[in-house]
């Protein structure tokens, strides 16, 4: 009986004792500037432990003006989520539009660049979508 309740007791200091950390790491890319469209706020929030993009941007009146033209669902102030994954020294949001045709936004870790990768047909081509002025890099440790 004794070997039993000193094994229960180990197990439970253990248990207690026991410190796991976790590593969760956040990078944010702000003032980004766009070839077509002009943006009060534009930037993008890469959570890899949650393996989420959130992309939050404002359009300025004149961009804003344009697109509400052609449809009314258009807002102002938008928030977009979109899955992502790492793969190897790049960060890619899930496919949309598969699988004739589907886009992708492309991020590399110490890139200011984000790009678009386009597949039609098999056929694909990459451009840039927007430059970002800040990059900030968050690592929690719980």
């Amino acid at each position: 009986m004794s070997k039993k309740v000193n094994k229960i007791f180990f197990s439970l200091l253990l248990f207690f004792n026991f410190n796991t950390f976790v590593f969760s790491e956040k990078i944010i890319l702000s003032s980004c500037t766009n070839k077509e469209d002009d943006f009060i706020k534009n930037e993008y929030i890469l959570d890899l432990d949650k393996s989420l993009m959130t992309r939050n941007f404002i359009y300025d009146n004149k961009t804003y003006k344009k697109y509400r033209v052609t449809d009314l669902s258009v807002r102002k102030k938008n928030s977009i989520e979109r899955f992502i994954y790492k793969e190897e020294n790049l960060i890619l949001t899930d496919k949309i539009g598969y699988p004739q045709f589907y886009t992708q936004i492309i991020f590399e870790k110490n890139n200011s660049n984000i790009k678009i990768k386009t597949v039609i047909n098999n056929e694909e081509a990459i451009s840039n979508i927007s430059n970002c002025k800040k990059i900030e890099f968050f690592e929690k440790e719980s």
